[in-house]
């Protein structure tokens, strides 16, 4: 030490200024270093004198923090970390009086008794050091420093009662939370601070309490080492904590350090107690405000000479006792623990077999165990951190990672964020170890990251807990009439001044559900004052919108996004339907009108853009007489007519008036009249709505998936619905109204009356196996008979076999299907718009009972026998099911096919056999094939 060092203790109460003096002293060296008890109050200073001299010569050196410029000129560290040997101008050690401390007392004895500044060194604490420091430091000098306020008693206060401004003390975390919880609930939140938080947390707590958002603050006695904040009353609810060992009551001179807080600068603070805290002694409570307590006379020691000859040599030389009478053996510490404990590891012991291993171990062990879960987990994490070091050097890149990794999440709840605090803090201490990691600046910044971020989202699970912050801050900017600002995020979720406060879901306003009673009430009052100016730049944005934003739903629903705007309803025409907007009355009527006007325009150009051959139908002044009569009925009913409903209409167009009628794009099938282009997918989809609005339909159906030729009937569904999708129904299954067409075609070249049997393109178009056709067929209005025979293999087939993929379903049901035919064969004609149904596989012409192979037995093949129905009041829309016949109802052959006509001609590989004549019967007029009947017996 230099004899012309300079040695002062600058002694006093709380709220003396000794902080700031030794702050003020070590910029008026060259060189500073500064050792402080908390790593908070670390970076508080540090932060000041950041603002002084800037950041390139100021470092901040904690167990988990390293900030060390080229040029540095000032350290400000924990005591723990003060670098030694530095020769420094100044050296400043605050919070003295910790030097009586059971845990780290000996870590600020030994800077009592070792370290040094060059030109001066200053010991800041209580009055109560003035005896061991004259008797350890006869050197010294000392300064005494009066409290700038007053510190009144106040007695015991319920917690409701409790002025603004308070800082209320806990001395365990299940306290402080319970502390924190009653005090939203009755005063609308409080701040909380621990010393377990991380600088970062610390401070965004402390800027709640600091910025008026909260007017309590909960904390542990971590407030009474240094941390400045704006406190007017200090209120114990606790007079005892757990020292590590046991409960054990506060002294005086700690309730005092605590309750000094209360007041800042010239402003006098009071104290007192809460809870089920006991009234203060009146004489306790008078030393407290005249800062008169009992003198300390022994300090904790720990020898500083250590001895790394042998791990026994280091253990002897760390519980060496004192020889000094004002210096007592400090009990032993967690490093020492943990030494004592790895040296009973055959493996560690083997490793620690000289110097350099031996301080090597002992680094290690003086890792802090911030996990605080066992002693025995934390010896077996330094076991693994030492073996690492001792065989690589480092510690593997791989190992740390993964160790990071599982704490670098940001969810769960409070405890599971602040356990993964404390993890990370482990980590921190390592990479900030020079040596211990290949690349320091990398993981120093990432462990760093990984801490802020956790530091952050525990703030906000604190905050969200114990902070009613969003109320507070609405109900006193109302109160103070201030204009409020509200802003809408991409996904809808409104925050005013910073604070959610619901969802603007297109123009309604839904309030958080979290809300209840008198808190929803002021919230939705201030959210919709501050949303005015939004629900019209909102309809603004809305108007100018384009259709592509916009759509209908199967409900009739009105959508601008994700969003409902509105809904359809019933108009004076079933093509001219109207709007009922979902607007807020807090918009107005301006944005309401604007909505309303927005959304008449989609859905007249959405009707145009889909309907337009109808409209056009609709506008045809040329058609006069029947035809527009009939144009008039096909409006109606939006496009699509059974021909069993207007037969009669039909029968009455002359050629004229049908020519004029298709030209708009209408075709005269068998079964319905029907314009093609409404049967694609999107018309389907809109023409449902508009057909559910003008029947007053509660509940609209939804159309069924696209591109399927046939779908199961939809049971319960109101009249008409099928009709209304393009469909027919038939058996327990409807098909598509233009393929039942091209079906329609196929059936009238075949012999309804002496029987006939499916053909693969049958099938193929429908998408059908035999059995589900031979449902369709008799939903249609033919019998159906089953049989069975020996299947016969032809050496060269001369029919393809229908596609059994619903690829090739779709490939045929894609083909282009108009064909004009004459008016005298038909009045059908049909276009195929979508892909064949997909979810059911076509088979072959017949189903196939395939014999076991190692059999002589033949195969048998079922096979179906289609006759027109010729039951009386049938009609050509089969809407009476037949019963499926039975095997051996009619004549067969030797092959057990049916016998056809005489002089029928072959299908493919198969023959017929003929019949004995029958009697001549008269074409049954009800047959739906009769035109045709009628002509190919002309022909015969």
């Amino acid at each position: 030490m230099n004899g012309a060092s300079r040695i002062v203790a600058v002694l006093g109460p709380t709220n003396t200024g000794k902080t700031h003096y030794a702050i003020e002293r070590m910029l008026g060296h060259r060189t500073g270093v500064i050792g402080l008890p908390l790593r908070l109050l670390a970076r508080e200073v540090y932060d000041k004198i950041v603002a002084i001299r800037g950041p390139s010569v100021v470092a901040l050196v904690t167990g988990e923090e390293r900030i060390v410029p080229p040029r540095t000129q000032y350290w400000v560290c924990t005591v723990e970390a003060m670098p030694e040997g530095m020769g420094t101008d100044f050296v400043a050690i605050d919070e003295i009086q910790l030097c009586a401390d059971p845990e780290r007392g000996h870590v600020f004895t030994d800077r009592l008794l070792r370290m040094r500044g060059t030109h001066e060194t200053l010991f800041l604490g209580a009055d109560t050091m003035r005896g061991p420091i004259a008797a350890l430091v006869p050197q010294a000098q000392f300064a005494r420093r009066e409290r700038m306020s007053q510190l009144v008693y106040t007695g015991s206060k319920k917690i409701s009662r409790m002025p603004p401004r308070s800082a209320i003390v806990g001395f365990s975390v299940e306290n402080v939370y319970a502390i924190a919880e009653l005090l939203r609930r009755q005063k609308g939140g409080a701040a909380v601070v621990m010393g377990a938080l991380s600088p970062r947390t610390r401070n965004a707590q402390v800027g709640l309490y600091q910025n008026g958002e909260v007017d309590y603050l909960v904390a542990t006695d971590a407030i009474g080492m240094g941390l400045n904040l704006d406190v007017n009353h200090v209120a114990f609810s606790s007079l005892s904590k757990f020292d590590g060992r046991r409960m054990r009551p506060l002294a005086p001179n700690e309730l005092a350090q605590i309750a000094g807080r209360a007041g800042r600068g010239m402003s006098d603070g009071t104290f007192g107690v809460t809870g089920e805290a006991s009234p203060l002694d009146e004489g306790v409570a008078q030393a407290i405000m005249d800062s008169r307590f009992t003198p300390m006379k022994k300090l904790n020691w720990r020898n500083a000479a250590l001895r790394f000859g042998s791990v026994d040599a280091l253990i002897d030389s760390l519980e060496a006792s004192p020889d000094n009478e004002h210096l007592v053996k400090a009990r032993p510490a967690d490093d020492l623990n943990a030494l004592k404990s790895l040296a009973q590891v055959p493996e560690v012991a083997a490793r620690a077999s000289d110097g350099p291993s031996i301080r090597l171990l002992w680094d290690v062990c003086r890792i802090p165990d911030f996990r605080g879960i066992s002693h025995a987990e934390h010896a077996s994490l330094l076991e693994s951190i030492f073996g690492h070091l001792h065989e690589r050097g480092t510690i593997p890149e791989h190992f740390l990672a993964r160790q990071i990794r599982r704490i670098d999440r940001t969810d769960g709840d409070i405890d599971a964020l602040s356990k993964r605090l404390a993890y990370i803090r482990t980590w921190t201490y390592v990479a900030q170890r020079n040596g211990w990691v290949r690349d320091e600046s990398h993981w120093r910044a990432e462990t760093r990251a990984v801490e802020d971020r956790v530091s952050d989202a525990l703030h906000e699970r604190l905050t969200q807990r114990f902070v009613d912050r969003r109320t507070s801050v609405l109900l006193r900017r109302l109160k103070q009439k201030e204009a409020l600002l509200a802003e809408v995020n991409d996904k809808g979720e409104v925050t005013v001044e910073g604070e959610f406060v619901g969802r603007l879901e297109g123009f309604r306003f839904i309030p958080d559900k979290s809300a209840q009673g008198t808190e929803a009430k002021a919230l939705k009052s201030a959210s919709l004052q501050a949303l005015a100016p939004q629900f019209h730049l909102r309809a603004d944005r809305f108007y100018n919108a384009p259709d592509t934003e916009i759509d209908f739903t199967d409900q009739g629903g009105l959508m601008w996004g994700e969003y409902a705007v509105g809904k359809l309803v019933a108009g004076a025409e079933p093509l001219k339907p109207m709007v009922e907007v979902f607007v807020d009355e807090a918009a107005g009527p301006e944005v309401e009108q604007k909505v309303q006007r927005r959304l008449q325009h989609f859905i007249d150009r959405k009707i145009a853009a889909l309907f337009e051959p109808l409209l056009n139908l609709s506008r045809d002044e040329e058609l006069t007489g029947l035809a527009k009569g009939f144009a008039f009925r096909m409006v109606e009913a939006l496009g699509i007519l059974p021909r069993a409903g207007v037969a009669q209409e039909v029968k009455d167009l002359d050629q004229d008036a049908r020519g004029a009628l298709r030209k708009h794009g209408i075709r005269f099938g068998q079964f319905t009249i029907f314009m093609p282009l409404l049967l694609k997918p999107a018309p389907t989809r809109l023409r449902l709505v508009l057909w559910a609005l003008a029947n007053g339909l509660q509940e609209f159906p939804e159309a069924p998936p696209p591109g399927l030729v046939t779908v199961p009937v939809a049971k319960g569904a109101p009249e008409g619905y099928d009709t209304m999708c393009g469909y027919r129904n038939a058996g327990e299954r409807s098909i598509r109204i233009d393929m039942l067409e091209r079906l329609a075609d196929m059936l009238r070249a075949e012999d309804s009356r002496g029987g006939f049997e499916a053909k693969a393109d049958m099938l193929s178009i429908t998408g059908m196996t035999l059995e589900q056709f031979a449902d369709l067929m008799q939903g249609l209005g033919y019998k159906a008979e089953r049989g069975e025979r020996t299947k016969i293999k032809p050496a060269q087939p001369t029919e393809q076999p229908p596609a059994a993929t619903a690829e090739a379903q779709a490939e045929t049901a894609e083909a282009p299907a108009e064909t004009a035919e004459a008016e005298a064969q038909s009045d059908v004609a049909v276009a195929a718009e979508a892909p064949a149904e997909a979810t059911e596989s076509t088979e072959a012409e017949t189903e196939v009972t395939a014999a076991d192979p190692a059999s002589d037995e033949p195969e048998v093949e079922v096979f179906y026998t289609f006759t027109w129905g010729r039951q009386a009041n049938r009609g050509p829309r089969g809407d009476q099911r037949q019963g499926r016949g039975k095997p051996g109802g009619k004549p067969r052959d030797g092959r057990g096919k049916p016998q056809g006509k005489k002089g029928g001609k072959p299908q493919g590989a198969k023959t017929f056999s003929s019949r004995p004549p029958k009697k001549e019967k008269a074409i049954d007029p009800d047959n739906p094939f009769a035109a045709a009947l009628m002509g190919l017996k002309d022909g015969n």
